[in-house]
């Protein structure tokens, strides 16, 4: 019996070894993985400039506290500063940390109190990010949710415009939902409350823990919009392409909300994870890289497109770089255990939404296996169904 709490529904498949898209379980079976660990392992497993940095700070230290000036914690605060276009970085360990503190510091800036996020968002299960989530599921179980938050439709901006006012702290917002489906933001919609905001002092905070990092073939997936203007910018996932690391990026002016001894995190900025930070947003600032990833993902979008075209069994092909979401006919758990049994694998978002994530550095033949294994579980469905 083990003697893990089962909050997650395991697969039957035991990792021994990984490299690049490639993972090897304990039955010498090889997998091709488009999970990247859930958004996270966006250079693939093993990436050599990670190993280089991280090992190069283990050589040095990995732990001495916020106490003492740390130069890697300015390097890569100035680095993200510089791609994101804000001017102030907070370090902490995860998304839902990220999103907390980016909560707190709205509260403390404005000095309101009114958060609105959308329906079918999740930006984490801690008691603030909780209560941000649009998503019953989650809420349940745990008693009353912190006061102050409300949701409305995802894409409606008129539902926005109806309910903004003075009393508004912030807007809370994805520009894809993962969670909720794979559902990306409109550009018109993002824009608007970015506008909604600066009218009634509000602050736009942008949730990129799974779009940033390169994911949608942008540093962060915002920056697709020039007219998308947040305030505050929360990351985690793929920043540190598997070592535990969140950011808060916020514009000139609110750090002064955020004083000495107001927040912190005993972990954030630990020197290792930042090392694969490093190596990380070096990748970010390659312009011919994430060109790459926008061209591979572009070609790989349109053959699901065509795929679904062939057949009935995929509803619809929706998201934006490598973060794609195929709606299927039916419950999305037996096509993720058939793809399983094919050696790929890939995730659900939502009942019926299967969401591919691979690693930004997959070659074009391994989007193409991966293509040919998603269209033989679809002719399988069709004979069964």
């Amino acid at each position: 019996m083990s003697s893990l709490l089962p909050v997650y529904k395991k697969w039957g498949i035991t990792p021994v070894k990984a490299k690049g898209s490639w993972l090897t379980a304990e039955d010498g079976k090889d997998y091709l993985d488009f999970t990247s660990g859930i958004g996270v392992v966006n250079l693939g497993h093993g990436h050599e400039e990670v190993m280089e940095e991280v090992q190069e700070q283990l050589g040095k230290f990995w732990h001495t506290s916020n106490l003492f000036q740390l130069s890697i914690q300015e390097e890569v605060a100035s680095q993200l500063a510089r791609l994101s276009g804000l001017d102030k970085v907070f370090f902490c360990n995860s998304g839902a940390e990220a999103n907390e503190a980016a909560l707190k510091l709205a509260r403390r800036a404005t000095g309101k109190t009114a958060i609105i996020s959308c329906r079918q968002s999740f930006h984490g299960r801690t008691f603030g990010a909780m209560a941000a989530t649009g998503q019953s599921a989650i809420h349940n179980g745990f008693g009353p949710v912190l006061e102050g938050f409300s949701y409305l439709p995802f894409n409606d901006l008129n539902a926005f415009e109806k309910e903004m006012d003075e009393s508004t702290a912030a807007v809370l917002v994805e520009v894809i939902q993962g969670e909720g489906g794979v559902i990306p933001g409109t550009e018109s919609f993002l824009t608007g409350l970015s506008k909604l905001c600066q009218k009634y002092d509000a602050l736009l905070i942008i949730d990129e823990v799974q779009t940033g990092n390169g994911r949608t073939g942008y540093p962060f997936a915002y920056l697709k919009y020039e007219q998308v203007k947040p305030d505050i910018v929360t990351t985690a996932k793929g920043l540190g392409n598997g070592l535990p690391i969140g950011a808060v990026m916020a514009r000139a002016g609110l750090e002064q909300a955020f004083a000495q001894g107001v927040h912190g995190s005993t972990f954030g900025g630990n020197p290792i994870s930042l090392a694969a930070s490093k190596a990380v947003i070096a990748k970010m600032a390659d312009d011919s890289f994430l060109s790459g990833v926008r061209e591979k993902s572009a070609w790989f979008m349109e053959e699901l497109k065509k795929l679904a075209e062939r057949t009935a069994v995929i509803k619809d092909v929706r998201g934006d770089g490598f973060m794609i979401g195929l709606e299927m006919q039916g419950d999305s758990a037996r096509y993720i255990m058939s793809l399983q049994e094919k050696g790929l694998l890939v995730l659900t978002a939502g009942p019926n939404v299967v969401r591919l994530l691979p690693p930004l550095t997959v070659t074009k033949e391994e989007l193409s296996i991966a293509l040919e294994k998603i269209e033989e579980v679809c002719e399988l469905e069709s004979l069964t169904s």
